[in-house]
């Protein structure tokens, strides 16, 4: 029996958009995709391998490693396991799960999600240095805000500043009311980061306003009554990508350094700027393409790991930078025209 994208995901314990992630990485594919429209449908058979995937990432190995292991026998899995372990300092979880425990029993009839604060306050640092400046924003307050949607599965962060978009998805540990969405001023969430990250766990409370509650201190932010431009419409227009490329994320931030406008030549084993820089890559197709340098570099700064993924659909449309080890992370960079 097929599973929609969403019934897998509850099955294994995923978030969609990490399985949407894991697909276009090659780790694990659909067993189906919908020719007509996209969707992707997967087999119970797959379960096992998912959850292995998943539980090998919830130790945060890194994917180079996940790739060898999903196909390793047990014993070579141990292996793997105990070498990383080695180099991560033990951690317990007796904290989380009291405070959960209490928190869930405390939850009101609001629209509550319970996030973890060192993942909210990522998720907070990755989006909203992308909104723009309240003095370039000519919407009355709509694109210096960040808007949080709440629901079930994920909860999605969203900024733009009409030249890059970012999006980050948090799977809430616990959920209760109805979606919701809100928009908050970026400004404000930015000051309230590190409050989050030293937090186990924080509870989001949407009630006619915004409350982020940590232990017994709370945190109320000013929320905009305004339309907050169609992002979704932009994602789902993209067409699929004719150049995508995995890259060195710290060696492009380098090269970047001091420029002001940058053009790519990029094949399948090697991204190049002129006769003076070359990198290593591993990608498919090939294309000529222009950023402005500190926009492309904002949104790889942004990202996490030592490797960025970039989709390039055409020189002159948005392309996606992903973060090759964070898949609920996800940019959009606007190209500039070469000349010539």
């Amino acid at each position: 029996m097929r599973l929609t994208i969403s019934e897998f995901a509850r099955l294994v314990g995923l978030a969609p958009s990490a399985l949407r992630f894991y697909d276009d990485c090659g780790l694990l594919p659909p067993a189906e995709v919908d020719a007509t429209n996209g969707y992707r449908y997967y087999d119970k058979s797959q379960q096992p391998r998912a959850q292995l995937l998943r539980d090998l990432r919830e130790i945060d190995l890194p994917l180079p490693d996940v790739r060898l292991a999903l196909d390793a026998s047990p014993s070579e899995i141990a292996d793997l396991v105990r070498a990383h372990l080695r180099t991560l300092e033990a951690k317990s979880t007796a904290t989380r799960t009291a405070a959960t425990r209490l928190l869930t029993n405390l939850l009101s009839q609001k629209t509550t999600a319970l996030l973890g604060g060192p993942e909210l306050a990522s998720a907070i640092r990755q989006v909203a240095p992308t909104a723009a400046r309240p003095e370039d924003d000519d919407l009355g307050m709509v694109l210096s805000c960040v808007l949080l949607e709440l629901g079930a599965d994920e909860v999605t962060f969203v900024a733009t500043d009409r030249y890059r978009l970012a999006v980050r998805t948090v799977r809430p540990v616990e959920f209760d009311g109805v979606a919701a969405r809100v928009l908050v001023r970026a400004d404000e969430l930015a000051e309230v980061s590190r409050w989050a990250a030293a937090g186990d766990v924080v509870r989001v409370e949407v009630n006619g306003g915004l409350v982020l509650v940590r232990g017994d201190e709370s945190r109320e932010l000013q929320t905009v009554d305004a339309e907050y431009p169609a992002y979704g419409q932009i994602l789902d227009g993209l067409t699929p990508p004719a150049c995508r490329v995995v890259v060195d994320r710290v060696g492009l931030l380098d090269v970047l350094a001091g420029r002001d406008v940058v053009a790519f030549d990029i094949d399948q084993h090697s991204l190049r700027i002129g006769d003076e820089v070359k990198l290593d890559a591993i990608g498919t197709g090939s294309v000529r393409i222009g950023f402005t340098a500190s926009l492309l570099a904002a949104a790889l700064e942004a990202s996490v790991g030592p490797d960025v993924l970039l989709e390039i659909c055409e020189p002159a449309r948005p392309v996606v930078v992903r973060s090759a080890d964070q898949g609920t992370f996800t940019t959009l960079v606007m190209p500039v025209r070469l000349d010539g």
